[in-house]
């Protein structure tokens, strides 16, 4: 029962996707750009930072050269850095302003809410009418703020959010991994939300906001670790309108290590956690339409799939022994075939996204979704810690994802100061969870009972490749 309550759900939240798949397919263009302003508002371009030495360079320069006058553009340098990034930037700052570009350099005395606070830190004293985000791995085209401008027309929209781009999306097969899952948020996704007029989030980066709307709402909150995310239903729930444009996109970089994957996969969970805590009341009470409520429901419940897909995989190596013990249950282990429903409805969810950025579809798609499913089920039981932490209000540090200002292999990054490779109890578990769904599948196989068979090889594959991974990298850490 516990297993099939499990699938069930997995099932579920397929099938919303699937809901958001079909809605894209309907899509329409971007929305006309019938409106450029006469007069260019003010924008300030905020520029979140802490320790970033190996990126700031590449971010000023691509700031400074945005196609935007510079008596309507004020940049904010939120600089919580406390190693050599804090003398890179004060070593630039009197060049830029000799441009005649308005870039103040603010530093606080602490890192009180972290990203959060340093956001609201500089709304208070930002000009602009308009606020542009960029963390420090984006490198904003120069043409982004005359493109995104022009559809504030309505003064409801409160946000637009842009699409992610990827520098080095072939630097390695996690940065494959990574673009495979991005891009899908990024087209299927957040389109199929726009197109059916539900609720989107910013992304916490390359969007702007109406400053108005933030004020109204109360501003950046630190009570989560996903301020972007808070922020927005907190937004949408007061009457604000989000936009989303597809074919604006802003270029970011990956993290190339494993460590680096996990440090943000866990934020963004434990964070989505704390939001659901503060904000699902709200939606279920709110006046929404049902159909928008539901899917702003599953929007914000959608990471809690990770403690379901644990849940099941820890359960189905004791189905291989009651189904062989128990062979009168046969009908009941063939109904539970229905569930392939959800594995269909994911796959056509990420073909369409494929199907919208690859050359060579097909080809690409067999060879990433299985890759990528394998590595998303070894991420269940990290995920899984990060979202009860969350739920448990174990309230932990802001962790930044560190940067390599690398796009090509054969950059070099070894010597990256901001890695620190520790074998952690995480490890060992993961590698108990490779010997156990290893030993699932060898069940399987002795007892011919092969329908579990692709589940326990992925997860025995992906874990493996988690452990073996921590393991080679705190050795190489040690030597």
């Amino acid at each position: 029962m516990l297993y099939g309550f499990s699938m069930f759900i997995i099932c579920l939240f397929s099938l919303a996707q699937l809901n958001l798949t079909w809605h894209y397919i309907r899509k329409v263009d971007d929305p006309a750009l019938n409106y450029v302003p006469t007069n260019l508002p003010f924008v300030t371009l905020q520029l979140p930072l802490y320790n970033e030495k190996y990126v700031i360079d590449r971010l000023l320069d691509a700031v400074t050269s945005l196609d935007y006058p510079n008596t309507h553009l004020e940049i904010q340098i939120l600089d919580d850095s406390d190693d050599e990034t804090v003398g890179m930037i004060d070593a630039r700052i009197d060049q830029i302003k000799n441009k005649g570009i308005d870039i103040v350099h603010l530093r606080r005395q602490n890192r009180i809410g972290f990203k959060a606070g340093a956001l609201q830190h500089g709304l208070t004293t930002a000009k602009g009418e308009f606020i542009a985000v960029f963390d420090a791995d984006f490198i904003p085209k120069i043409d982004f703020l005359k493109q995104v401008i022009p559809h504030f027309k309505d003064e409801k929209i409160a946000m637009v959010q842009t699409r992610w781009g990827h520098l080095n999306e072939n630097f390695n097969l996690l940065t494959k991994m990574q673009a495979f899952g991005l891009n899908a948020h990024f087209t299927v996704e957040q389109t199929g939300r726009r197109k059916a007029k539900s609720f989107i989030n910013f992304n916490g980066t390359a969007g702007i906001w109406r400053k108005e709307s933030i004020l109204d709402v109360g501003g950046w909150h630190h009570d989560t670790l996903t301020e972007d995310l808070d922020l927005s239903y907190r937004a949408q729930l007061n009457g604000w309108k989000f936009e989303y444009l597809e074919s604006v996109e802003s270029p970011a970089e990956l993290p190339i290590t494993l460590q680096a994957v996990k440090s943000q996969q866990f934020r963004w969970n434990k964070g989505t956690a704390e939001t659901i805590r503060k904000n699902i009341s709200k939606v279920i009470q709110s006046d929404l339409a049902l159909n928008h409520k539901t899917r702003a429901a599953l929007h914000l419940l959608n990471s809690t799939v990770f403690l379901f897909i644990f849940m099941a995989a820890l359960l189905s190596v004791p189905l291989v022994f009651i189904k062989n013990e128990y062979p009168h249950l046969k009908t009941i282990f063939d109904f539970g075939s229905v569930f392939l429903v959800g594995v269909i409805a994911i796959g056509i969810f990420y073909w369409f996204a494929v199907r919208a950025s690859q050359k060579h579809p097909l080809i690409y798609f067999c060879t990433y979704f299985p890759l990528y499913l394998t590595f998303s089920l070894s991420l269940s039981l990290h995920n899984s810690l990060a979202l009860l932490e969350g739920f448990l209000n174990i309230k932990t540090d802001f962790v930044r994802t560190p940067k390599f200002g690398v796009q090509r292999h054969t950059n070099d990054w070894k010597g990256n100061s901001y890695i620190q490779h520790k074998i952690s109890l995480l490890n060992f578990m993961e590698g108990l969870c490779m010997l156990y769904f290893a030993w699932g599948l060898g069940l399987g196989i002795n007892f011919q009972h092969y329908g579990f068979l692709p589940f326990h090889a992925m997860l025995t594959l992906g874990f493996g490749y988690l452990f073996f991974n921590a393991i080679k990298n705190s050795l190489q850490n040690v030597a």
